[in-house]
């Protein structure tokens, strides 16, 4: 269970969280491009990311499905919850523009688009550490309350800023707050924004690449000073 895994090392949640994300969705992520593009074998990858931005955008805000939880674990499990909802979007969306978004190295490319690393290398070194994590050392409440911070950091980066980071400084009350701004419509679009941009440019590199590789292309030479 993937809130097992994130309570035993709760210093990587997030990087956890996205492995297993993408080893549990990534293959319906997968699917679901696949059937598209057989029954409407027109579709563009734009048109795909469409589709898969307008069906996570309405199933924004699912934080409020856990809000019956109490305890030390439920806030790591409300916030999971959304972090969750957020992954299955961008496998989608990598899966619109033809990546396999099964592959792991998705994972480090969800942890940066969600914002919980600056770049791709950093988030790739966070991952690498998580696989490689050793058993807990702390009781379960010091673990719950590490993995509800490092949950909530990306969220309230993408959701407010201070005012958020204040309403989770109370923990239980404030990640209520936490996922349900965090959970809106308008956050999912931005996030599915970056990932647009991001896997349409790697797309069109690929293209671009496999092109070069398989052409006598060659740049244009610079004329040199007097010639």
């Amino acid at each position: 269970m993937i809130v097992a895994r994130v309570l035993d090392h709760p210093g990587f949640a997030p990087e956890l969280l996205a492995l297993t994300a993408v080893e549990a969705l990534g293959p319906g992520a997968a699917e679901w491009a696949r059937r598209l593009r057989e029954l409407y074998p027109g579709a563009d990858a734009d048109g795909l990311a469409r589709l898969a931005t307008r069906r996570f955008a309405r199933q924004a805000g699912v934080g409020g499905a856990t809000a019956a939880l109490t305890g030390v674990v439920a806030p790591v499990v409300e916030l999971a919850v959304v972090l969750w909802s957020q992954a299955n979007l961008v496998l989608h969306l990598a899966a619109a523009y033809g990546h396999d978004p099964a592959h792991p190295a998705r994972a480090a490319e969800l942890l940066t688009l969600t914002q919980v690393h600056p770049d791709l290398a950093s988030a790739e070194s966070a991952v690498a550490a998580a696989r490689a994590a050793q058993g807990p050392e702390e009781e379960l409440g010091l673990r719950a309350v590490e993995a509800a911070w490092r949950l909530a950091a990306p969220l309230a980066a993408q959701a407010g800023g201070w005012l958020v980071l204040r309403l989770v400084s109370r923990l239980l009350p404030g990640t209520a707050a936490l996922t349900a701004a965090a959970g809106n419509s308008s956050v999912a679009e931005r996030l599915a924004a970056r990932a647009t941009t991001h896997y349409r440019a790697t797309t069109h590199y690929r293209a671009t690449t496999h092109y070069r590789a398989t052409t006598d292309y060659r740049p244009a030479r610079r004329p040199r000073p007097g010639h």
